[in-house]
């Protein structure tokens, strides 16, 4: 009953708050105009990240009143949200100016490190000196990840909120307060969301909200992590769960990056070549894809949590292995669908392509 309250709360907060944030934005001039890269033909507002990161701050704060005998220790929530904080500034000064890739790096990698030296999680894969490192990937690779594939209506807000889910569903399944209790918080930020960003989208999330997004799930997956080791007392297959969760995400940077290297690309620049946008030629349609997206991702946490439940190394390295094969299927029948090449992504030496090159 507690989360249910809190989901609703958070999920009509974030809901009535968009509306001012989206006066605010356009008052601002906070607009995300189009560009040959984007897929949005109109001027749309942005700033939909502060909506979120707001109404998670405020249901966190309701929760004391509403189920303070659920509230993590006080250590693992401050960095998170000091975090989600940091992450969602730094988002927001991308959007503003268009920060360097590297130097966006640079600091998404601090934030990362100060998550996990402050909340001592350098020693759950064993020696800090491979645990930092993969974390620290995994952190930052999220937040990118996250952000590239926030490129089309309704994908992101809508498979952050699916993926919550999952993550709700094993901290309920786990008896781990930290899971649920900042997942059924996220699940409901992000659909009060949600209804302003299907399509057609009356806001965007931005940097801002897509980063802080793809931080959320890496530490959920974290946490996630770590519970399992706690059970397993080691480290040991099973700790594949949090990449099983997140292996759409990791399947769209992965599939861009690659085709991108291949064909002589920017790997770091936006465009039109992601799953979504070839779902989206192949469908027609932006509701569709979105809806395709998230059938996807259903499946995923469904199959998910009856690992995690199930507990068994073997079937966790099988199941890795059968996502890993569809993807490979799935990604090689994307990579036939034909794609715009906008002239950001186009090497300098490259430029005088057309910029409506196919592939």
């Amino acid at each position: 009953m507690y989360h249910f309250i809190l989901f609703f709360f958070s999920f009509l907060f974030v809901y009535f708050f968009t509306y001012q944030i989206r006066k605010i934005a356009i008052r601002l001039n906070f607009i995300d105009k189009p560009e040959e890269r984007k897929f949005h033909t109109k001027p749309t507002p942005l700033l939909g990240g502060i909506a979120i990161l707001i109404g998670m701050i405020i249901s966190l704060i309701a929760s004391n009143y509403i189920c303070y005998d659920l509230v993590p220790q006080i250590r693992e929530i401050s960095y998170f949200y000091i975090g989600l904080l940091l992450v969602c500034l730094l988002g927001l000064y991308d959007d503003h100016f268009r920060m360097s890739p590297y130097l966006k790096f640079i600091i998404q990698s601090i934030i990362a490190l100060l998550f996990i030296f402050g909340t001592k999680m350098t020693n759950i894969l064993g020696s800090a000196f491979i645990t930092v490192p993969i974390l620290l990937i995994w952190m930052v690779g999220l937040m990118n990840a996250l952000n590239f594939l926030d490129n089309m209506d309704g994908i992101t807000a809508g498979m952050a909120a699916i993926l919550g889910a999952g993550y709700f569903a094993i901290g309920i399944l786990s008896h781990n307060h930290f899971l649920s209790l900042i997942s059924v918080i996220f699940i409901g930020s992000c659909l009060g969301f949600l209804v302003h960003n299907f399509h057609p989208a009356k806001i965007f999330l931005g940097d801002a909200g897509s980063m802080l997004i793809g931080y959320t799930l890496a530490v959920l997956g974290i946490a996630l992590l770590n519970q399992i080791v706690i059970i397993n007392s080691t480290v040991n297959l099973t700790s594949l769960l949090p990449i099983l969760l997140l292996s759409y995400a990791i399947f769209d940077i992965s599939l861009v990056s690659f085709t991108r290297q291949r064909d002589g690309r920017n790997i770091l620049e936006g465009g039109k070549d992601h799953s979504t946008h070839r779902i989206g030629t192949a469908t027609g349609s932006v509701r569709i894809t979105a809806v395709m997206v998230y059938l996807i991702n259903i499946l995923i946490v469904l199959i998910t949590v009856i690992v995690f439940e199930a507990n068994n190394q073997y079937l966790t390295l099988a199941t890795t292995i059968i996502f890993a094969t569809v993807f490979l299927f799935f990604g090689g029948k994307l990579d036939n669908i034909p794609i715009v090449i906008s002239q950001n992504q186009l090497r300098k030496k490259q430029k005088d392509i057309p910029s409506k090159t196919k592939i």
